[in-house]
């Protein structure tokens, strides 16, 4: 069974760990992946893009079972995708960090039980 470890760095793991906790929920209107813009030609000759970068297009790139997806985001959707990318990439970046603290936890204990034995 793993103790609590005790000494400062372990109490900071903590802390941080469950200041994370208390502040996420899963985020229910979250989006997973990123959002990107690229510039297409209509192929129209005599539209402007013929002579200019092309008509901006949104996407939105993303995975399901291992497979990438790809999502064309209409302008007026832009700003509210944006925002749920946002609130997904802050949910999976604070997932990370209690993850990690509670693999350094796991560390420090190992390493107090290797020193009691001793």
């Amino acid at each position: 069974m793993i103790h609590k470890s005790n000494g400062p760095l372990a109490s900071r793991l903590r802390q941080r760990k469950f200041q994370l906790l208390r502040r996420f929920s899963i985020p229910a209107d979250a989006l997973p992946g990123s959002l990107s813009l690229a510039h297409l030609r209509c192929g129209k000759p005599t539209c402007h893009c013929a002579a200019d970068r092309g008509h901006p297009v949104w996407s939105l790139t993303f995975m399901v079972q291992g497979k990438k997806q790809v999502q064309h985001i209409p302008k007026d959707w832009l700003e509210q995708v944006r925002r749920r990318v946002k609130a997904g990439r802050e949910f999976q970046d604070a997932l990370r960090e209690v993850l990690a603290a509670n693999a350094q936890l796991l560390v420090l204990e190992r390493k107090k039980r290797k020193k009691k034995k001793k």
